[in-house]
């Protein structure tokens, strides 16, 4: 686990070996298993997640039934809006899948880029991308009807498609889980026409 780690920083920063061990020092690695909630509603969190291995998803509970948000795979990171305002969270964040999550806290992160610049200088750079992708993610959204947005996942995410239970899938995409069923028939019809 720990290369792909390293192998994703490398994209954005060259790593010392003195790095490398500061960083492995922190113990940032937890397995959690299928079903684990990571981050209650309510609940108040310092910790940001990065994922190495698995799917983890944001979602909300109202009026007793479950919205999904967001769906975090291999090499997503994940920094809770509740860590950035100080406030008790408004979802819930939980394991989809058996998954290797890199947990760290802003303790951590602090002492680190103290310690370390380039990894601030990293985390900058990483928060602008993930800026930049959600604000194009949530335009389409919003300007795509859900066949659109369900075209949309299966050309950018197509392993979502196996990996997330039909109904997370349905509410990922604001439709109900018949609606997401009668879509992917009207799809293959037109496909075989």
């Amino acid at each position: 686990m720990q290369d792909i780690l390293f192998n994703f920083i490398s994209k954005y920063v060259s790593l010392t070996e003195d790095e490398k061990n500061a960083l492995l020092s922190l113990d940032l690695f937890h397995s959690l298993k299928k079903g684990t909630v990571i981050l209650k509603e309510g609940q108040r969190s310092k910790e940001s997640y990065f994922v190495l291995k698995g799917c983890i998803r944001v979602y909300y509970i109202i009026d007793g039934e479950e919205k999904t948000t967001a769906f975090y795979t291999e090499l997503d990171a994940l920094t809770p809006h509740c860590v950035i305002n100080n406030a008790p969270s408004d979802y819930f964040i939980s394991c989809v899948e058996d998954s290797i999550l890199l947990i760290s806290n802003t303790d951590m992160s602090e002492e680190i880029n103290s310690k370390f610049p380039k990894f601030d200088s990293m985390c900058r750079m990483l928060s602008e991308e993930l800026l930049a992708k959600q604000q194009i993610d949530f335009d389409e959204f919003k300007t795509s009807s859900p066949e659109k947005r369900y075209l949309n996942l299966l050309q950018k995410r197509p392993d979502l498609i196996q990996r997330v239970p039909q109904h997370q899938l349905a509410s990922y995409l604001g439709i109900k889980p018949q609606s997401l069923s009668r879509l992917r028939a009207r799809i293959l019809e037109k496909d075989k026409g």
